[in-house]
Protein backbone atom coordinates (compact mmCIF):
# COMPACT_ATOMS: atom_id res chain seq x y z
CA UNK A 1 0.00 0.00 0.00
CA UNK A 2 1.16 3.29 -1.00
CA UNK A 3 2.75 5.51 2.24
CA UNK A 4 -0.19 8.67 1.41
CA UNK A 5 -2.91 5.35 1.35
CA UNK A 6 -1.88 4.09 4.76
CA UNK A 7 -1.45 7.12 6.71
CA UNK A 8 -4.95 8.00 5.42
CA UNK A 9 -6.39 4.75 6.72
CA UNK A 10 -4.62 5.28 9.77
CA UNK A 11 -6.08 8.34 10.46
CA UNK A 12 -9.59 6.79 9.40
CA UNK A 13 -8.79 3.90 11.64
CA UNK A 14 -7.92 6.48 14.72
CA UNK A 15 -10.86 8.69 14.19
CA UNK A 16 -13.46 5.64 14.24
CA UNK A 17 -11.92 4.24 17.20
CA UNK A 18 -12.38 7.52 19.37
CA UNK A 19 -15.97 7.87 18.03
CA UNK A 20 -16.97 4.12 18.30
CA UNK A 21 -15.64 4.20 22.20
CA UNK A 22 -18.33 6.42 22.72
CA UNK A 23 -21.08 5.41 20.62
CA UNK A 24 -24.24 5.45 22.10
CA UNK A 25 -25.93 1.87 20.59
CA UNK A 26 -24.09 -1.44 20.17
CA UNK A 27 -25.64 -4.56 18.63
CA UNK A 28 -23.20 -7.58 19.26
CA UNK A 29 -24.18 -10.79 17.91
CA UNK A 30 -22.37 -14.07 18.27
CA UNK A 31 -22.71 -15.30 14.99
CA UNK A 32 -20.82 -12.80 13.58
CA UNK A 33 -18.08 -11.58 16.28
CA UNK A 34 -17.86 -14.95 18.29
CA UNK A 35 -15.33 -14.62 21.25
CA UNK A 36 -14.33 -11.18 19.73
CA UNK A 37 -17.34 -10.02 21.86
CA UNK A 38 -15.23 -9.61 24.79
CA UNK A 39 -12.73 -7.71 23.25
CA UNK A 40 -15.31 -5.36 21.97
CA UNK A 41 -16.86 -5.21 25.59
CA UNK A 42 -13.43 -4.34 27.08
CA UNK A 43 -12.69 -1.56 24.87
CA UNK A 44 -15.37 0.29 24.60
CA UNK A 45 -14.98 3.29 27.36
CA UNK A 46 -18.71 2.83 28.47
CA UNK A 47 -18.90 6.82 27.85
CA UNK A 48 -22.48 7.57 26.51
CA UNK A 49 -23.68 4.11 26.20
CA UNK A 50 -27.45 3.94 26.26
CA UNK A 51 -28.41 0.68 24.42
CA UNK A 52 -26.56 -2.64 24.45
CA UNK A 53 -28.03 -5.80 22.15
CA UNK A 54 -26.51 -8.60 23.28
CA UNK A 55 -27.76 -11.74 20.85
CA UNK A 56 -25.51 -14.71 21.79
CA UNK A 57 -28.47 -17.41 20.21
CA UNK A 58 -26.55 -19.92 19.24
CA UNK A 59 -27.51 -24.05 19.10
CA UNK A 60 -23.75 -25.31 19.16
CA UNK A 61 -22.14 -23.00 22.09
CA UNK A 62 -22.18 -21.96 25.64
CA UNK A 63 -21.32 -18.99 27.63
CA UNK A 64 -19.32 -19.32 30.75
CA UNK A 65 -18.67 -15.57 30.70
CA UNK A 66 -22.01 -13.51 30.38
CA UNK A 67 -21.82 -12.55 33.90
CA UNK A 68 -18.22 -10.84 33.56
CA UNK A 69 -19.69 -9.85 30.46
CA UNK A 70 -22.69 -8.18 31.80
CA UNK A 71 -20.56 -6.36 34.41
CA UNK A 72 -18.06 -4.44 31.81
CA UNK A 73 -21.19 -3.74 30.00
CA UNK A 74 -24.18 -2.69 32.57
CA UNK A 75 -22.56 0.73 33.69
CA UNK A 76 -24.37 4.16 34.98
CA UNK A 77 -26.04 5.85 32.10
CA UNK A 78 -26.86 2.06 30.43
CA UNK A 79 -30.86 2.51 29.70
CA UNK A 80 -31.84 -0.34 27.74
CA UNK A 81 -30.11 -3.97 27.39
CA UNK A 82 -31.46 -6.19 25.33
CA UNK A 83 -29.77 -9.59 25.74
CA UNK A 84 -30.79 -12.70 23.72
CA UNK A 85 -29.63 -16.10 24.94
CA UNK A 86 -30.02 -19.57 23.47
CA UNK A 87 -31.75 -22.30 25.95
CA UNK A 88 -28.86 -23.94 26.79
CA UNK A 89 -27.38 -20.91 28.34
CA UNK A 90 -28.80 -19.11 30.98
CA UNK A 91 -27.79 -16.70 34.23
CA UNK A 92 -27.52 -18.06 37.56
CA UNK A 93 -27.82 -15.05 39.62
CA UNK A 94 -29.66 -11.73 38.78
CA UNK A 95 -28.98 -8.33 40.67
CA UNK A 96 -30.39 -4.96 39.65
CA UNK A 97 -30.52 -1.61 41.56
CA UNK A 98 -31.77 1.57 40.51
CA UNK A 99 -33.15 0.76 37.18
CA UNK A 100 -36.05 -0.22 34.71
CA UNK A 101 -37.43 -3.91 34.80
CA UNK A 102 -39.93 -5.03 32.30
CA UNK A 103 -39.59 -9.08 32.29
CA UNK A 104 -42.23 -11.31 30.10
CA UNK A 105 -43.08 -14.62 29.87
CA UNK A 106 -40.64 -15.51 27.27
CA UNK A 107 -37.34 -14.98 29.52
CA UNK A 108 -36.11 -18.30 28.85
CA UNK A 109 -32.75 -18.39 29.91
CA UNK A 110 -33.68 -17.13 33.45
CA UNK A 111 -35.52 -20.56 34.28
CA UNK A 112 -32.69 -21.60 35.66
CA UNK A 113 -32.02 -18.64 37.68
CA UNK A 114 -31.14 -19.62 41.56
CA UNK A 115 -30.75 -15.56 43.30
CA UNK A 116 -32.90 -12.69 42.56
CA UNK A 117 -32.16 -9.72 44.07
CA UNK A 118 -33.87 -6.29 43.11
CA UNK A 119 -32.64 -2.93 45.14
CA UNK A 120 -34.33 0.53 44.11
CA UNK A 121 -36.37 -1.12 40.81
CA UNK A 122 -38.95 -0.33 39.10
CA UNK A 123 -41.04 -3.65 38.36
CA UNK A 124 -44.81 -4.21 39.27
CA UNK A 125 -46.16 -6.95 41.41
CA UNK A 126 -47.56 -8.76 38.19
CA UNK A 127 -44.29 -8.43 36.34
CA UNK A 128 -42.47 -10.27 39.36
CA UNK A 129 -45.39 -12.41 39.26
CA UNK A 130 -44.53 -13.71 35.87
CA UNK A 131 -40.84 -13.68 36.34
CA UNK A 132 -41.50 -16.08 39.07
CA UNK A 133 -43.99 -18.50 37.91
CA UNK A 134 -41.11 -19.18 35.11
CA UNK A 135 -38.13 -19.15 37.55
CA UNK A 136 -38.14 -22.81 39.18
CA UNK A 137 -35.27 -23.00 40.11
CA UNK A 138 -35.34 -19.74 42.18
CA UNK A 139 -33.74 -20.12 45.79
CA UNK A 140 -33.08 -16.41 46.79
CA UNK A 141 -35.46 -13.55 46.37
CA UNK A 142 -34.46 -9.93 47.57
CA UNK A 143 -36.51 -6.67 47.10
CA UNK A 144 -35.15 -3.52 48.49
CA UNK A 145 -37.01 -0.14 47.97
CA UNK A 146 -39.28 -1.63 44.88
CA UNK A 147 -41.81 0.97 45.70
CA UNK A 148 -44.15 -0.29 42.63
CA UNK A 149 -44.91 -3.43 44.21
CA UNK A 150 -48.24 -3.09 45.61
CA UNK A 151 -49.67 -6.64 45.98
CA UNK A 152 -46.13 -9.80 46.31
CA UNK A 153 -47.67 -13.06 45.36
CA UNK A 154 -45.04 -15.79 45.89
CA UNK A 155 -46.50 -18.80 43.48
CA UNK A 156 -46.40 -22.43 45.25
CA UNK A 157 -44.43 -23.51 41.88
CA UNK A 158 -41.10 -22.13 43.76
CA UNK A 159 -40.22 -25.33 45.17
CA UNK A 160 -36.75 -24.47 45.56
CA UNK A 161 -37.37 -21.02 47.31
CA UNK A 162 -36.04 -21.28 50.82
CA UNK A 163 -35.14 -17.17 51.69
CA UNK A 164 -37.33 -14.41 51.29
CA UNK A 165 -36.28 -10.60 51.99
CA UNK A 166 -38.48 -7.97 51.31
CA UNK A 167 -37.39 -4.49 52.93
CA UNK A 168 -38.56 -0.83 52.50
CA UNK A 169 -41.55 -1.68 49.91
CA UNK A 170 -42.98 1.22 50.88
CA UNK A 171 -46.49 0.90 48.70
CA UNK A 172 -46.71 -2.69 49.67
CA UNK A 173 -49.97 -3.63 50.63
CA UNK A 174 -50.29 -7.39 50.50
CA UNK A 175 -47.57 -10.48 51.08
CA UNK A 176 -49.14 -14.15 49.61
CA UNK A 177 -46.61 -16.72 50.01
CA UNK A 178 -47.41 -20.15 49.07
CA UNK A 179 -43.98 -21.56 48.42
CA UNK A 180 -43.89 -24.20 50.97
CA UNK A 181 -39.82 -24.68 51.30
CA UNK A 182 -39.48 -21.66 52.60
CA UNK A 183 -36.82 -21.61 55.69
CA UNK A 184 -36.04 -18.05 56.48
CA UNK A 185 -37.91 -14.77 56.18
CA UNK A 186 -36.65 -11.22 56.64
CA UNK A 187 -39.43 -8.68 55.86
CA UNK A 188 -40.16 -5.00 56.84
CA UNK A 189 -43.75 -2.78 56.35
CA UNK A 190 -46.18 -1.35 57.84
CA UNK A 191 -50.28 -1.81 57.84
CA UNK A 192 -48.92 -4.97 55.53
CA UNK A 193 -51.32 -7.58 54.93
CA UNK A 194 -50.08 -11.21 55.11
CA UNK A 195 -51.19 -14.06 53.38
CA UNK A 196 -48.60 -16.96 54.41
CA UNK A 197 -49.81 -20.87 54.34
CA UNK A 198 -48.23 -23.26 56.85
CA UNK A 199 -44.50 -23.19 56.54
CA UNK A 200 -43.00 -26.10 58.50
CA UNK A 201 -39.29 -25.56 57.15
CA UNK A 202 -39.28 -22.47 58.46
CA UNK A 203 -36.88 -22.15 61.28
CA UNK A 204 -35.53 -17.80 60.96
CA UNK A 205 -38.08 -14.89 60.62
CA UNK A 206 -37.22 -10.94 60.99
CA UNK A 207 -40.19 -9.52 61.11
CA UNK A 208 -40.72 -5.41 61.40
CA UNK A 209 -44.21 -3.87 61.28
CA UNK A 210 -46.88 -2.02 63.87
CA UNK A 211 -48.20 -4.95 66.10
CA UNK A 212 -45.85 -7.32 65.20
CA UNK A 213 -45.40 -8.46 68.67
CA UNK A 214 -49.36 -9.30 68.89
CA UNK A 215 -49.46 -10.72 65.10
CA UNK A 216 -46.73 -13.45 66.14
CA UNK A 217 -48.59 -13.96 69.10
CA UNK A 218 -52.24 -15.00 67.11
CA UNK A 219 -50.58 -16.08 63.90
CA UNK A 220 -46.82 -17.45 63.95
CA UNK A 221 -47.70 -20.69 66.27
CA UNK A 222 -49.82 -22.23 63.61
CA UNK A 223 -48.10 -21.02 60.63
CA UNK A 224 -44.60 -21.54 61.51
CA UNK A 225 -44.91 -23.98 64.26
CA UNK A 226 -41.23 -25.23 63.96
CA UNK A 227 -39.55 -21.66 64.06
CA UNK A 228 -36.54 -21.71 66.09
CA UNK A 229 -35.66 -17.91 65.68
CA UNK A 230 -37.28 -14.90 66.05
CA UNK A 231 -36.86 -10.89 65.34
CA UNK A 232 -39.50 -8.69 66.06
CA UNK A 233 -39.53 -5.08 65.52
CA UNK A 234 -42.51 -2.63 66.15
CA UNK A 235 -43.29 0.59 66.56
CA UNK A 236 -47.05 0.57 68.29
CA UNK A 237 -48.45 -2.54 70.02
CA UNK A 238 -51.90 -2.56 71.45
CA UNK A 239 -53.30 -5.58 72.13
CA UNK A 240 -51.55 -7.91 74.42
CA UNK A 241 -52.91 -11.57 74.29
CA UNK A 242 -51.51 -15.17 75.16
CA UNK A 243 -50.36 -17.07 72.86
CA UNK A 244 -49.87 -20.71 71.68
CA UNK A 245 -46.58 -23.19 71.84
CA UNK A 246 -43.51 -22.18 70.03
CA UNK A 247 -41.97 -25.57 71.24
CA UNK A 248 -38.47 -25.24 68.88
CA UNK A 249 -38.28 -21.49 69.65
CA UNK A 250 -34.91 -21.34 70.60
CA UNK A 251 -33.64 -17.55 69.93
CA UNK A 252 -36.01 -14.69 70.59
CA UNK A 253 -35.29 -10.76 70.08
CA UNK A 254 -37.27 -8.35 70.23
CA UNK A 255 -36.97 -4.80 69.18
CA UNK A 256 -39.56 -1.89 70.56
CA UNK A 257 -38.94 1.44 68.72
CA UNK A 258 -39.16 4.88 69.41
CA UNK A 259 -42.86 5.66 68.98
CA UNK A 260 -45.25 7.08 71.42
CA UNK A 261 -47.06 5.03 73.38
CA UNK A 262 -50.19 5.43 74.96
CA UNK A 263 -50.75 4.15 77.38
CA UNK A 264 -46.97 3.10 77.97
CA UNK A 265 -46.04 -0.78 76.69
CA UNK A 266 -47.09 -3.24 79.19
CA UNK A 267 -43.75 -5.31 78.95
CA UNK A 268 -44.73 -8.05 81.29
CA UNK A 269 -47.18 -9.21 78.97
CA UNK A 270 -44.02 -10.46 77.12
CA UNK A 271 -43.92 -13.02 79.87
CA UNK A 272 -46.43 -14.98 77.53
CA UNK A 273 -42.95 -15.72 75.17
CA UNK A 274 -41.31 -17.36 77.95
CA UNK A 275 -44.72 -19.41 79.08
CA UNK A 276 -45.42 -20.56 75.19
CA UNK A 277 -41.47 -21.66 74.72
CA UNK A 278 -40.22 -24.11 76.68
CA UNK A 279 -36.70 -24.58 74.43
CA UNK A 280 -35.80 -20.80 74.47
CA UNK A 281 -32.43 -20.24 75.30
CA UNK A 282 -31.28 -16.62 74.24
CA UNK A 283 -33.86 -13.35 74.78
CA UNK A 284 -32.84 -10.16 73.76
CA UNK A 285 -35.03 -6.80 74.46
CA UNK A 286 -34.07 -3.46 72.89
CA UNK A 287 -36.67 -0.63 74.45
CA UNK A 288 -37.15 2.88 73.94
CA UNK A 289 -37.02 5.93 76.05
CA UNK A 290 -41.02 6.12 76.19
CA UNK A 291 -42.41 10.04 75.19
CA UNK A 292 -45.36 9.17 77.70
CA UNK A 293 -44.28 8.87 81.08
CA UNK A 294 -44.45 5.25 82.31
CA UNK A 295 -45.39 3.73 85.54
CA UNK A 296 -42.21 3.92 87.74
CA UNK A 297 -41.24 1.16 90.39
CA UNK A 298 -40.75 4.07 91.65
CA UNK A 299 -44.41 5.67 92.03
CA UNK A 300 -47.46 5.63 94.45
CA UNK A 301 -48.42 1.70 94.03
CA UNK A 302 -44.44 0.56 94.00
CA UNK A 303 -45.25 -2.92 94.93
CA UNK A 304 -44.99 -5.38 91.94
CA UNK A 305 -47.41 -7.75 91.15
CA UNK A 306 -47.33 -11.16 91.95
CA UNK A 307 -45.44 -13.04 89.63
CA UNK A 308 -45.89 -16.14 88.21
CA UNK A 309 -44.64 -19.87 88.91
CA UNK A 310 -43.55 -21.09 85.59
CA UNK A 311 -40.32 -22.61 85.44
CA UNK A 312 -38.16 -21.91 82.20
CA UNK A 313 -35.81 -24.78 82.13
CA UNK A 314 -33.57 -23.67 78.88
CA UNK A 315 -33.09 -20.15 79.04
CA UNK A 316 -29.57 -19.31 79.12
CA UNK A 317 -28.53 -15.48 77.97
CA UNK A 318 -30.97 -12.63 78.49
CA UNK A 319 -30.11 -9.02 77.35
CA UNK A 320 -32.29 -5.93 77.80
CA UNK A 321 -30.63 -2.77 76.08
CA UNK A 322 -32.48 1.03 77.38
CA UNK A 323 -33.30 -0.94 81.28
CA UNK A 324 -35.32 1.60 82.67
CA UNK A 325 -37.54 1.99 86.16
CA UNK A 326 -40.79 0.81 84.61
CA UNK A 327 -43.06 -1.08 86.74
CA UNK A 328 -43.53 -3.77 84.31
CA UNK A 329 -39.97 -3.64 82.61
CA UNK A 330 -39.08 -4.60 86.58
CA UNK A 331 -41.64 -7.19 87.03
CA UNK A 332 -40.94 -8.66 83.64
CA UNK A 333 -37.28 -9.18 84.61
CA UNK A 334 -37.66 -10.35 87.91
CA UNK A 335 -40.04 -13.40 86.41
CA UNK A 336 -37.12 -14.03 84.39
CA UNK A 337 -34.66 -13.97 87.10
CA UNK A 338 -37.29 -16.46 89.42
CA UNK A 339 -37.92 -19.18 86.72
CA UNK A 340 -34.91 -19.25 84.61
CA UNK A 341 -33.21 -21.65 86.48
CA UNK A 342 -30.57 -22.55 84.41
CA UNK A 343 -29.65 -18.87 83.46
CA UNK A 344 -26.19 -18.03 82.90
CA UNK A 345 -26.25 -13.89 81.92
CA UNK A 346 -28.35 -11.57 82.93
CA UNK A 347 -26.84 -8.34 81.20
CA UNK A 348 -28.78 -4.78 81.75
CA UNK A 349 -27.63 -1.81 80.10
CA UNK A 350 -29.65 1.33 81.20
CA UNK A 351 -28.83 3.33 78.30
CA UNK A 352 -29.19 2.47 74.32
CA UNK A 353 -25.53 3.86 73.72
CA UNK A 354 -23.91 2.42 70.60
CA UNK A 355 -20.67 3.83 71.16
CA UNK A 356 -19.22 4.12 74.88
CA UNK A 357 -15.18 4.69 75.67
CA UNK A 358 -15.19 1.63 78.09
CA UNK A 359 -12.68 3.39 80.04
CA UNK A 360 -10.43 4.16 76.81
CA UNK A 361 -9.20 7.96 77.50
CA UNK A 362 -9.27 8.72 73.63
CA UNK A 363 -12.70 7.45 73.21
CA UNK A 364 -15.83 9.41 74.94
CA UNK A 365 -19.24 7.81 74.90
CA UNK A 366 -22.63 9.16 73.09
CA UNK A 367 -23.47 12.19 74.41
CA UNK A 368 -27.20 11.66 76.11
CA UNK A 369 -29.59 14.13 77.56
CA UNK A 370 -30.17 14.73 81.09
CA UNK A 371 -33.40 13.17 81.07
CA UNK A 372 -31.80 10.30 80.28
CA UNK A 373 -28.87 10.27 82.50
CA UNK A 374 -31.50 10.64 85.33
CA UNK A 375 -34.23 7.88 84.18
CA UNK A 376 -30.70 5.80 83.35
CA UNK A 377 -29.48 6.27 87.62
CA UNK A 378 -33.04 5.79 88.27
CA UNK A 379 -32.61 2.44 86.29
CA UNK A 380 -29.81 1.59 88.37
CA UNK A 381 -31.36 1.67 91.99
CA UNK A 382 -34.49 -0.25 90.54
CA UNK A 383 -31.89 -3.22 90.40
CA UNK A 384 -30.34 -2.83 93.59
CA UNK A 385 -33.58 -2.50 95.10
CA UNK A 386 -35.56 -5.39 93.36
CA UNK A 387 -33.50 -7.78 90.84
CA UNK A 388 -29.69 -7.85 92.37
CA UNK A 389 -30.67 -9.89 95.30
CA UNK A 390 -32.91 -12.51 93.07
CA UNK A 391 -30.17 -13.33 91.09
CA UNK A 392 -28.37 -17.04 91.37
CA UNK A 393 -25.09 -17.03 92.35
CA UNK A 394 -24.54 -19.79 89.54
CA UNK A 395 -26.03 -16.11 87.48
CA UNK A 396 -23.43 -13.52 86.37
CA UNK A 397 -25.09 -10.26 86.45
CA UNK A 398 -23.54 -7.21 84.10
CA UNK A 399 -24.95 -3.68 84.75
CA UNK A 400 -23.86 -1.37 82.43
CA UNK A 401 -24.63 2.44 83.80
CA UNK A 402 -24.15 6.02 82.87
CA UNK A 403 -19.62 6.92 82.12
CA UNK A 404 -18.61 8.16 85.53
CA UNK A 405 -16.51 9.98 83.35
CA UNK A 406 -18.39 10.90 79.76
CA UNK A 407 -21.47 11.25 81.74
CA UNK A 408 -20.25 13.03 84.98
CA UNK A 409 -23.12 15.56 84.99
Amino acid sequence: MPMRDAARDACLSHAFLRSWRCHPNLTLIWALLKWNIDRILRNHSGIGLKTLELNLGNEDSTFPYIDSWLQVAVRPGLEKLNLYLYKKNSIRDLQLDTCVFRPTSELGPLRRLTGLNLSSVRITGDELECLLSNSLALEQLELYSCKEIIFLKIPCVLQQLNRLTVLDCYRLQTVECKAPNISIIDFSGDNIKLLFGQLLKMKELDMHQSDAVCYACAELPSIMPNLETLLIGSGIEVVNEPITKFLYLKHLTILISERTFSPPYNYFSLIYFFDASPSLETFFLDVPHEDVKHESVFGASSHLGELPEQQHNCLKIVEIIGFSSAKSLVELTCCIVKNAVSLECLTLDTLRDPWRCSGEANKTCWPISNDELKEASRAVVAIRMYIEHRVAPTSKLTVLEPCTRCHSR
